[in-house]
């Protein structure tokens, strides 16, 4: 168990803005919806989404390539930085529909939402690593 603790602590102290942007996206996502005068805006929700995971999937892009910078892996950001806050997603609509006793709903379109978000960071993240790239090659 200690070495669970150490490997998460280890992962924050390394990733610290993705770790606070995850957190905040799972208490964002569990809490109870105050009325909005925002509500009547369509699809308002699922830009939320959207914009949610494209920003967390650019946060972790940035901060991977950062710090790996000689040996950053194309495999592990599409795994680590697009997937897995992908999934993320729908473990969040799962555990809405489960876990809050009524008071939020898991709803298919949140995840695909979701999902579309962190391929746009995505596709974001590697247009901004090859113009890096490009830059460092032409200097």
């Amino acid at each position: 168990m200690k070495r669970i603790w150490k490997y998460i602590y280890k992962k924050v102290r390394n990733y610290p803005l993705s770790s606070l942007l995850t957190a905040a996206i799972w208490v964002a996502c569990l809490v109870p919806v105050p009325e909005t005068p925002l509500k009547d805006v369509s699809f308002f929700d699922k830009w939320v989404h959207i914009g949610m995971y494209a920003l967390l999937v650019l946060v972790i892009w940035h901060e991977y390539v950062h710090r790996y910078e000689k040996q950053a892996s194309l495999k592990k950001l599409l795994l680590w930085g697009w997937l897995a806050p992908a999934l993320m997603g729908g473990v969040i609509e799962l555990a809405q529909a489960w876990c809050t006793g009524g008071n939020r709903s898991g709803d298919w379109l949140d995840f695909a939402a979701d999902a579309f978000g962190a391929t746009v960071g995505a596709l974001i993240g590697i247009l901004l690593v090859a113009i890096r790239a490009r830059g460092r090659r032409d200097s």
